[in-house]
């Protein structure tokens, strides 16, 4: 008994040694590096990635970029993030130097969990099959392109009220919202419109969108592992899919121009190389986290804030009611009727402001680079915030105030409002959202008044923001 008391000390003793020796190391290692920004490291491998994660489950995700711009700097400060270290660029400065030194001073850089979760960019890199993605999206995702799915998205909007909210006295809006621009990505990205098929998918695709930025710990029950199942069980069903459109391709079953999924399979790079099915599922779950995702949780917010101020609410629907009544009996919405929703628009992007739908992105050093003064180097990860501007009274006076009008005229100030990112890097899907959130405005508003159930509901990002409980309210139709 005495030698097994002996030999436990003596292995805790070790244990506890190596992890200082670690520590030390850890903390050393950067320690020499030359006028880093401010900031510290947190612990071993394990940085500051769990109070980074945790403040925006709690609701409050600017907690812990402001607490560092207040104790270090407020234009950057280092720490480290999923293993990495990491500088956090704030404020319209930061934003305005990684958006305009994108492939000179930064490039892209995805965790490596993204790498895991999606097997194909591992034969590359998620950098290069970003690119190769953004090669084939500008002719799809572009205004013009987009114009002739208005039709389409009313369409499916009028069906999903009937089916989920028609007739129901009370809602639950974030999981409607998803299922909303799910069943819109679904039907333009592979022209799956049944709503069975589409509820093969949503589930998931919830598991697989909360498990991308993770900590990457892949054991059962950790949100990675859910995650990496999700990718598996989502790209066999795709795969399936691909096949098949193949054969229809082949057939003259399926047109060249009807979906993303086709244009995918008939477009070759540069050296005349078509995609492999592999390359093509994993660009397509990509599409689909994208394309739904960030749209479902500005929508849900859309609806919490206009429960919250009936002006804004009546504002909105005055303009949508105008151009209700000046469409034809089963006449559907077009690009005009999307153009005259100014104001519903500006109220779309007060929501994004306070609740951004991406917080924020990451980027890695490609160069030694001097920044506010401070030395970042080569090989490092940078990370820019939405809610280092979005929520600061510099740039947006009285900023947790709901105001629509700072939309008004020239708008707020380059490099402050940044919802679909900036640069060369700026989300290329940002004319599908705007379309999709005021087409299911546009719907909503014309059928319904509402209240909500929870008004002290909390709001939690995981890794986008949502209500807790999913915000259910009572809804009240306008011919009750």
């Amino acid at each position: 008994m005495e030698l097994f008391f002996l030999c436990g000390l003596i292995l805790s003793v070790f244990l506890v040694s190596l992890c200082c020796v670690v520590f030390l190391l850890y903390h050393n290692s950067y320690a020499s590096l030359p006028n880093l920004p401010r900031g510290k490291m947190g612990l071993p491998f394990i940085g500051e990635s769990l109070e980074f994660l945790s403040t925006g489950r709690k609701g409050h995700p600017e907690k812990f970029i402001y607490d560092r711009m207040a104790k270090f700097s407020s234009q950057v400060f280092k720490t480290s993030i999923l293993g990495e270290p990491v500088a956090v660029m704030c404020g319209s400065a930061g934003n305005k130097f990684l958006f305009s030194n994108e492939n000179k001073l930064v490039t892209n850089w995805w965790p490596n969990s993204v790498n895991k979760i999606f097997p194909s960019t591992q034969k590359s890199s998620s950098n290069k099959e970003s690119k190769n993605l953004r090669k084939l999206l500008p002719n799809i995702m572009k205004a013009e392109a987009l114009q002739r799915y208005i039709g389409i998205m009313d369409t499916i909007a009028q069906r999903h009220f009937e089916a989920g909210w028609d007739g129901k006295q009370e809602v639950t809006v974030f999981p409607l919202a998803k299922r909303y621009t799910f069943w819109l990505a679904c039907k333009l990205f592979l022209s799956i419109e049944d709503p069975k098929q589409v509820a093969k998918f949503e589930d998931p695709f919830s598991f697989l969108a909360s498990g991308v930025i993770s900590i990457p710990i892949n054991f059962p029950g950790t949100a990675f592992n859910r995650a990496i199942k999700a990718s598996n069980l989502i790209r066999k069903e795709l795969r399936a899919i691909i096949k098949q459109r193949k054969i229809d391709l082949a057939e003259n079953k399926a047109s060249p121009t009807q979906d993303i999924l086709s244009h995918m399979l008939l477009t070759s790079d540069e050296n005349g190389q078509y995609m492999n099915e592999m390359d093509i599922a994993d660009k397509i779950i990509g599409l689909l986290i994208g394309g739904h995702d960030t749209a479902s949780a500005a929508i849900t917010f859309v609806v919490k804030y206009l429960a919250e101020f009936p002006d804004i609410y009546n504002a909105v629907l005055k303009e949508q009611m105008e151009i209700a009544k000046s469409k034809k009996p089963g006449e559907l919405l077009d690009w005009d009727d999307i153009q005259k929703m100014k104001y519903s628009w500006n109220v779309a992007c007060e929501v994004m402001r306070l609740a951004p739908p991406l917080q924020g992105a990451f980027r890695e050093a490609i160069n030694d680079f001097i920044f506010a003064g401070f030395s970042i180097p080569k090989g490092w990860k940078l990370y820019w915030s939405a809610n280092s501007t979005h929520r600061n009274p510099e740039f947006f006076p009285e900023p947790e105030k709901f105001d629509p009008s700072r939309f008004e005229g020239n708008g707020p100030l380059p490099y402050s409002y940044v919802p679909f990112g900036g640069g060369p890097r700026m989300c290329p899907g940002k004319e599908y959202a705007r379309m999709e959130i005021l087409v299911f405005m546009h719907n909503v508003v014309k059928r319904f008044n509402w209240e909500k159930l929870l008004p002290d509901e909390k709001i939690i990002v995981n890794p986008m923001p949502v209500p807790a409980k999913g915000l259910p309210i009572r809804v009240l139709p306008h011919h009750a």
